[in-house]
């Protein structure tokens, strides 16, 4: 499902399988979660959404491919991928605990294309291991 502009209902695109690049992994979706975010992101009450947009963020999945840089998930892996995406490891927030709060933090389902979709990509680092169930 696809977020094109706001204050418009989500519809059914057909896009590309995402390729994971340097320390994110390819996950096929299996389940996911709306946030209280997600109906701020879709009624553009959240400012510099990307353009088109594939909301979630709270993602249950199993890794299907990593990117070159990857060591620490496997394929087959289950893992769980949350909202935060990136942070700079610099700043006076990263430093102190709350990355959400980073200038340059980027957040799955906002800044990149979320779990509503059949596959997604997620920074390695930023995922969790599942458990099967």
């Amino acid at each position: 499902m696809a977020h094109r502009k706001s204050r418009k209902p989500l519809q059914l695109d057909m896009i590309a399988q995402p390729e994971p690049i340097t320390l994110q992994v390819l996950t096929v979706v299996h389940g996911g979660g709306i946030c209280r975010s997600d109906p701020y992101v879709m009624d553009g009450e959240l400012p510099h959404p990307a353009q088109l947009l594939i909301p979630g963020h709270q993602i249950v999945g199993n890794v299907v491919a990593m990117g070159p840089d990857v060591t620490a998930r496997a394929p087959g892996q289950r893992i769980g991928v949350p909202s935060l995406e990136y942070m700079c490891t610099a700043c006076r927030y990263c430093l102190s605990g709350p990355e959400n709060l980073c200038d340059d933090a980027r957040f799955t389902g906002y800044n990149i294309n979320g779990g509503f979709a059949k596959y997604t990509v997620a920074n390695a680092s930023f995922c969790f291991p599942g458990s099967e169930g």
